[in-house]
């Protein structure tokens, strides 16, 4: 089915009642006793950690949603389902994580979001919708449509002063590697002009995109690497087309359009991830990669 602007609008309205139906669930249920589970994932402990709220979320999405799979004829890919192909056949799919930062959410703090998105089978995100559950803040985009927050039109900060912002997942600053990585980065990025930089460590992938977009200049950024990892196509899906249509960079490290229909497996960690809030930026982050490269 050719997706349409009015076909992309009218699935706007479900995809905001079932995010907030899901930000419920999810701010209800925090101050409960957590059930901690496991599952097959990453290399991480953030890839390998689900809560019986990421589940419930899920499914309080998907009674929402189950209509628009039909009338768009849409293939699924969320994260606490399996994986059942019909992202290959179909010509879009729907791409949900219930939950994304459940490692933030387990400690108490802040930094988690839902995540709901529309991508073509080629990869191309389609329509992008972030809610943050303690706040209600809102990030929406139809490709081609340009980019809302709070349902309003929105045109993010462009960099602008001497102070930069790293974000990334909470995992990252238990990498062995971390500070050399940091300390790379931070000298190309002083080629800029940039003087000081603040980091931020505490956010899942999602709302470390939206930070980079609130804070120019910024990024966040997962070099690649062997072991399986470095995200999913439902941790990027949603913030690639809120990137798109702010016209900021979210690529694989390399430059290139993101692989968020990977066929031989359901992780990122091939390409690496690159949000970024210029092309400045993005290459001086590509330049510290180049030369941290074994």
């Amino acid at each position: 089915m050719n997706l349409s602007e009015k076909h992309l609008y009218a699935f706007d309205d479900y995809a905001v009642e079932a995010a907030k139906k899901a930000a419920k669930i999810i701010v209800e249920k925090r101050s409960n006793e957590l059930q901690v589970l496991s599952k097959e994932g990453g290399d991480t402990l953030a890839s390998q950690v689900v809560t019986e709220v990421d589940r419930l979320a899920q499914s309080a999405i998907l009674d929402t949603l189950r209509p628009c799979l039909k009338e768009l004829d849409l293939g699924l890919l969320a994260e606490e389902s399996s994986d059942d192909g019909s992202r290959f056949s179909k010509d879009a799919f729907l791409c949900i994580d219930p939950l994304d930062g459940t490692l933030p959410y387990i400690k108490g703090t802040g930094g988690f979001a839902v995540s709901i998105a529309i991508v073509r089978r080629d990869g191309t995100p389609l329509y992008g919708l972030v809610l943050e559950p303690l706040t209600g803040k809102r990030y929406q985009a139809i490709s081609g449509m340009g980019i809302r927050r709070d349902a309003k039109p929105w045109n993010p900060p462009t960099a602008s002063g001497s102070s930069f912002h790293f974000y990334g997942d909470c995992s990252f600053i238990d990498q062995p590697d971390s500070t050399r990585i940091l300390d790379t980065v931070a000298n190309e990025l002083s080629q800029l002009g940039y003087t000081s930089f603040e980091k931020d460590f505490q956010s899942g992938g999602v709302m470390s995109a939206c930070h980079v977009m609130e804070n120019a200049p910024a990024c966040y950024f997962k070099f690649p690497k062997e072991q399986p990892g470095g995200g999913s196509p439902w941790d990027f899906a949603a913030t690639a087309c809120l990137f798109h249509e702010a016209n900021r960079v979210a690529t694989d490290i390399h430059g290139d359009p993101l692989d968020l229909n990977r066929r031989d497996s359901i992780f990122m960690n091939h390409r690496g991830i690159l949000f970024a809030t210029d092309e400045n930026i993005a290459h001086c982050i590509q330049n510290a990669y180049a030369k941290l490269r074994p």
